[in-house]
């Protein structure tokens, strides 16, 4: 291969290198519906949250308010299920860990006042696709939270990728890191060898002149 065609491939291959870590880190970075929850930290502080259960296809759930967890029976059960648009959740009193309440995170809909007593609900449907996040007021600071996702439209996260404990302070989502550092590779290798043929190999019209 001549030299000058080497730089020219090399060019290429970096050039799709670049373009493909672009690629990637964008599509990573997207999200979009269909995937893992991104939560965006709000479970961080949750003790009994491991999953988001899947109650599609049906119309009416139920969510226990005042379930083991966080160090009491200050927690929802289970903290995390996934609907479809128009369901109706509703949510059970145990009679547990004191008065509870269940208000949403953008204040779109409450219980109202903190209650005790066992057998207690308050149902809410919901209507919009994406995660609608509550909590309960007098238990907030303890972990005393919850999640509904809804529909198929909604914020996600690739397969493989993890969600950062407190994302706010970080500036990029964990995967866009790693297509980063492959992309760098990539061009650091491809710029090694171009510089080592260069400096040391010869084509056949080089060795033909030297004979």
């Amino acid at each position: 291969m001549h030299r000058r065609d080497f730089l020219r491939s090399a060019g290429a291959v970096t050039g799709g290198a670049a373009a493909a870590g672009a690629t990637a880190s964008a599509a990573a970075q997207e999200g979009g519906g269909g995937g893992k929850p991104d939560y965006g930290g709000w479970f961080s502080d949750v003790s009994n949250f491991s999953s988001t259960e899947d109650h599609r296809g049906q119309d009416e759930v139920t969510v226990e308010v005042g379930v083991e967890g966080n160090g009491n029976f200050w927690a929802f059960g289970p903290p995390a299920i996934h609907v479809d648009a128009g369901t109706t959740v509703v949510f059970e009193w145990t009679g547990e860990g004191n008065a509870h309440n269940v208000v949403a995170e953008d204040e779109s809909y409450s219980s109202g006042s903190a209650v005790a007593e066992a057998g207690t609900t308050f149902e809410h449907t919901f209507e919009e696709a994406g995660i609608s996040k509550y909590y309960c007021n007098p238990h907030r600071s303890v972990g005393m939270k919850g999640a509904v996702v809804v529909g198929d439209d909604y914020a996600s996260i690739e397969a493989g990728a993890s969600t950062p404990v407190n994302p706010e302070h970080m500036g990029v989502p964990f995967q866009p890191h790693y297509v980063g550092i492959a992309t760098f590779l990539a061009f650091s290798s491809t710029l090694a060898f171009t510089f080592y043929l260069l400096k040391y190999g010869e084509s056949s019209h080089t060795k033909g002149g030297n004979n």
